[in-house]
């Protein structure tokens, strides 16, 4: 990574701000995130800040708590993007105004190209571009000019007449706007004037850093599901504090198909010491009686931490290392102006005290297809970089409503067929693919008699990074297969039933 150039992110609580980063880190420049209040110079951390990026959020910059930024940054001594909120806080604050749309923008739409240039240079007369606002700009501050606009949007995209600051109402960060990392590169390269200097290859040094510095000669258990986050945060840790690191694998009762096994024999045969916690009967005690989803995942984050910290102490640890990432911290509403999607069960599930000195994430700032990356240069074998995601609860977030003993093998099963068909897809680039027991029950015919059972969602995903998805087109006779499948060897299971919709507006899990 060349050393003193950086574009620095000012952070309102947006659910799409890591991907901005995430975006363009991928072009090959460094950058950081900020909380949006924070007072920036020139220069960060040693490094020369190149340019600067407003991101989104879900407060009205005319509500009294809203975050605001220091009005000298629209001094145009450093470029300045606004994405959405950024765009709409910089209007406000130069003179312009904003109200409440007439009519909310969401998802795609078209927007027309007035001027392209800047950070819209290049671009032709028609964008195909994602909104997700409520307010918008209606009236431009006098030294701005509009670039483009849509039907319902009258200043979608924005520039200062003089000084290199820009507004996008849309979000370019977003797989839905479809020249969205050309608008991102205009701005970091022709705007900024940045260079590429940013690989995976300075992640892991980073990393590995930070694991040794915070651990110093102390030890550590670290959580390891056998998915590619946990696994690549262990082999980092094991790089940074070598004999220092024990894993430690919980087996809940709520893992897939012969999961269990295949975590064991595969670390193992890595040469990876893993201690194996059977705790099934645990954690159902737990959770029985227990229909809200929160409330699952929090009881069962509050398990796993008692688990780990019994598991500490045999080995006389005094640090937690979990492979948590971005999406799991974004959704649970850990950022200081961010909405709570979900909690996840290693972020927001954690209770408020927990006996270990500190819990070490050097993840944590990554995004799935990042963390591949990183586990391919760790040189982790396919079958661990390239595994599809699974939540830490585990089938325990897949059943909708109460858990039962008969719930999970049900939902195990189904899975398992959907694993299994979609697996063998030609060419399989799917992002996530399986089975939900919804709470709805059905009536159906079987042999000739009434069946009265449960239904089964299948949801199958194409996704980049997994802060945004798409549902995939598969084949009907795929489907059918999968459906006929599931009715016929699960008795329990009348209907079957698939899941077309994006995220957002979804998440991709249920729960």
């Amino acid at each position: 990574m060349k050393k003193g150039e950086v574009i620095a992110i000012l952070d309102f609580g947006g659910q799409y701000c890591h991907l901005i980063a995430r975006r363009i880190r991928e072009l090959g420049v460094y950058t950081e995130i900020f909380d949006g209040c924070t007072k920036l110079g020139r220069s960060v951390g040693g490094m020369e800040i190149k340019g600067i990026v407003l991101s989104g959020g879900p407060k009205s910059v005319y509500e009294k708590d809203a975050p605001k930024i220091d009005r000298k940054l629209l001094e145009g001594a450093i470029p300045i993007l606004g994405i959405c909120y950024g765009h709409q806080l910089i209007a406000q604050i130069a003179g312009g105004k904003v109200l409440k749309a007439p009519g909310r923008e969401y998802g795609v739409v078209e927007a027309d190209v007035v001027e392209p240039v800047g950070v819209l240079d290049g671009l032709g007369p028609k964008e195909r571009v994602w909104m997700s606002h409520s307010d918008s700009v209606v009236e431009i501050p006098k030294e701005y000019k509009v670039l483009a606009r849509t039907k319902s949007c009258p200043v979608a995209a924005m520039k200062h007449r003089s000084k290199p600051i820009y507004g996008l109402q849309w979000h370019p960060e977003v797989s839905h706007t479809e020249s969205g990392i050309e608008m991102l590169g205009n701005f970091v390269f022709k705007v900024c004037k940045c260079s590429k200097s940013w690989t995976s290859a300075d992640y892991v040094g980073r990393a590995v850093k930070e694991v040794r510095e915070s651990v110093g000669k102390g030890r550590a258990i670290i959580a390891l599901s056998g998915g590619v986050d946990s696994s690549t945060a262990a082999v980092l840790a094991a790089r940074a504090i070598g004999k220092n690191l024990t894993a430690i694998f919980v087996d809940h009762g709520f893992m897939r198909k012969g999961e269990p096994e295949f975590i064991e024999k595969t670390f193992r045969n890595m040469g990876v010491k893993v201690t194996t916690v059977r705790a099934r009967k645990r954690f159902m005690r737990k959770i029985s009686g227990v229909d809200d989803p929160e409330r699952k995942r929090k009881l069962i984050g509050e398990e796993f931490i008692k688990i780990f910290e019994e598991e500490a102490r045999k080995v006389g640890a005094d640090f937690l290392i979990q492979g948590t990432i971005y999406p799991d911290r974004i959704e649970s509403g850990i950022k200081r102006h961010s909405e709570k999607i979900k909690t996840h069960h290693n972020v927001g599930g954690l209770p408020a005290k927990v006996k270990f000195k500190a819990i070490v994430e050097p993840l944590r700032e990554l995004y799935k297809d990042e963390v591949r990356r990183v586990a391919e240069t760790l040189g982790l074998p396919k079958e661990i970089a390239l595994r599809q995601p699974f939540p830490g609860p585990g089938l325990a977030v897949r059943i909708v409503g109460e858990v039962t003993e008969e719930k999970v093998e049900i939902v195990r099963r189904a899975n398992s067929i959907v694993e299994e068909e979609l697996g063998k897809l030609p060419g399989n680039k799917l992002w996530q693919y399986f089975a939900i027991l919804t709470n709805s029950m059905s009536t159906g015919v079987k042999g000739d008699s009434r069946a009265y059972g449960y239904t089964v969602a299948v949801r199958a995903v194409q996704s980049s990074d997994g802060m945004t998805a798409n549902f995939a087109k598969i084949p009907y006779g795929v489907l059918e297969k999968i459906s006929s499948r599931i009715v016929n060897e699960i008795p329990e299971v009348t209907r079957v039933v698939y899941d077309i919709t994006h995220k957002p507006p979804a998440t991709i899990e249920w729960e």
